[in-house]
């Protein structure tokens, strides 16, 4: 029987990555909940299996991305992506790093589930080798990719951004 403590210690640590996870894969407030409620049984019933051999956060990764894609799966829903129009602002829409930024999170809400979170966890300086292990995938498999994403991005968003 895993130790519930050190299981809600460690939760409570790492708990960030569910909220990416679940940000990633649902729009909407309370699928966000039920997604992450989700994650954490789905964590407490597999923490018993946790060996150690990876860090606890990359174990948490890969058990969050795998329940948000089968909860994804499940419930037979459609992507319901946030237009550019919604993301948070970050500066005045005149600035240019902004439009810049809009376009990449345009361009990034269109990729399929998996390529998030390949970028999602590119972004957070994984290693290739742990994106692999998370995502069950060799790490070459996640440098092509990545350089195919990258390429799409790079395209997508200058679609989107007009050079001034």
């Amino acid at each position: 029987m895993p130790e519930a403590n050190e299981f809600i210690e460690l939760l409570n640590r790492h708990q960030n990555i569910i909220h990416k996870v679940c940000s990633l894969y649902m729009n909407d407030v309370t699928e966000r909940e039920d997604l992450f409620q989700e994650i954490t049984l789905q964590a407490w019933n597999a923490y018993g299996s946790f060996r150690g051999d990876a860090k606890f956060s990359t174990w948490l990764y890969r058990v969050a991305l795998n329940t948000a894609i089968s909860f994804y799966r499940k419930e037979k829903r459609k992507p319901d992506f946030k237009p550019a129009d919604d993301l948070p602002e970050y500066a005045e829409e005149t600035n240019e790093t902004e439009e810049q930024m809009q376009a990449m999170y345009k361009a990034i809400a269109a990729l399929s589930k998996i390529d998030k979170a390949l970028v999602m966890l590119y972004l957070e300086d994984y290693p290739y080798d742990e994106i692999g292990n998370m995502l069950g995938i060799t790490a070459n498999n996640v440098a092509v990719k990545m350089n195919r994403i990258k390429t799409k991005l790079k395209d997508e968003s200058k679609k989107h951004y007009q050079f001034a």
